[in-house]
């Protein structure tokens, strides 16, 4: 198990994370025994930063941690997004809604997800988005103030532009910056990742294998029957072009004597000590062939033939539905 530092200033934690919200219901039916269970044993392998949100199925992620890390709370890491509004949708269901910087929205958040994990601190509390509406400086001044009070230890953001971070940085220390980081998703690397090294802020790369599609596994568009049908990259002739594009990284996994999903997540470690990810599991099988990726090891050639493979901007279709991309790169 190798650990890595969240940032210049930051904690040691897991390269190699565990991200929590399929466990929500976010693709697919989940079992909640099944997941703790998967919880339990990333710990057990020492892998202890755990990711979820509140608005994960309106806290039902976080009461789901707190069953899982109960008696354990100090070999886990907890990070925590919020400010992610959530509105009912069809059939009962609860989809995305605005987002929210206020300093007293935060400042109430917060005390929920301590009732809900059962602890008295948050080892990492992220923004999840930006909210254009709130200046980032008064946004990072509430979150300061949590880490003043002892609740919150290190301040994260997700999704921020270059502009933002520097912005908040300003007020006080990042800790990190959580943002999609794949084969699939390099956005980051022109403006955002050289940012955050300038200020010494960590990277936690989440959807590693873009949403499972580049584990290999599926296979066909019928194998998608959850919130990823909606997403542009999975659709129609999108689906196809980047099969084929998966199809070649199974071809040189094998070669390479791992899984797809296991050269995807390791390439993602390879681009630098300062980056951990966070793939996600609901079941132990699955976390264990991920956990596993911080053993393979890319040579240079390795990693220029995945470059001929896979350059950046290759990926057809968008990583998000048109009506979610606004609130990206705020």
């Amino acid at each position: 198990m190798i650990n890595r530092k969240l940032g210049t200033n930051g904690p040691l934690v897991s390269a190699v994370g565990l991200g929590c919200m399929g466990m929500s219901g976010a693709y697919g039916q989940s079992d909640d025994t099944e997941s703790i269970a998967t919880i339990e044993r990333a710990l057990e392998l020492g892998h202890n930063f755990l990711d979820t949100a509140d608005y994960y199925r309106v806290g039902h992620n976080e009461e789901l941690i707190a069953q899982a890390i109960k008696g354990k709370r100090d070999k886990a890491f907890l990070s925590v997004k919020t400010g992610q509004l959530v509105t009912p949708g069809p059939n009962k269901s609860m989809g995305p809604g605005p987002v929210s910087g206020h300093p007293d929205y935060l400042r109430n958040a917060v005390f929920y997800s301590l009732q809900r994990l059962k602890t008295d601190y948050i080892d990492l509390y992220t923004l999840a988005r930006v909210d254009p509406n709130v200046p980032i400086e008064d946004t990072v001044g509430a979150l300061a103030d949590l880490v003043e009070k002892g609740v919150v230890r290190y301040i994260g953001l997700s999704e921020a532009s270059a502009a933002s971070i520097q912005k908040a940085a300003s007020v006080h220390p990042i800790t990190a910056l959580q943002i999609e980081y794949s084969l699939w998703t390099r956005d980051i690397e022109a403006e955002v990742l050289p940012a955050i090294r300038e200020l010494g802020i960590g990277l936690v790369a989440y959807a590693p294998l873009s949403r499972g599609f580049l584990s290999g596994e599926i296979r066909t568009p019928d194998d998608l029957k959850d919130s990823r049908v909606h997403i542009p990259r999975y659709q129609g002739e999108n689906f196809y072009k980047n099969l084929e594009l998966v199809e070649q990284i199974k071809t040189l996994a094998a070669e390479k004597g791992c899984t797809p999903a296991q050269l995807a997540i390791a390439w993602v470690l390879a681009q630098g000590d300062d980056i951990i990810t966070i793939p996600g599991s609901k079941r132990i099988s699955h976390l264990e062939e991920n956990m596993a990726a911080e053993n393979v090891q890319l040579t240079r050639e390795d990693l220029e033939s995945i470059e001929t493979i896979m350059p950046a901007g290759i990926v057809s279709g968008t990583r998000y539905p048109e009506r979610f991309l606004n609130a990206l790169n705020q």
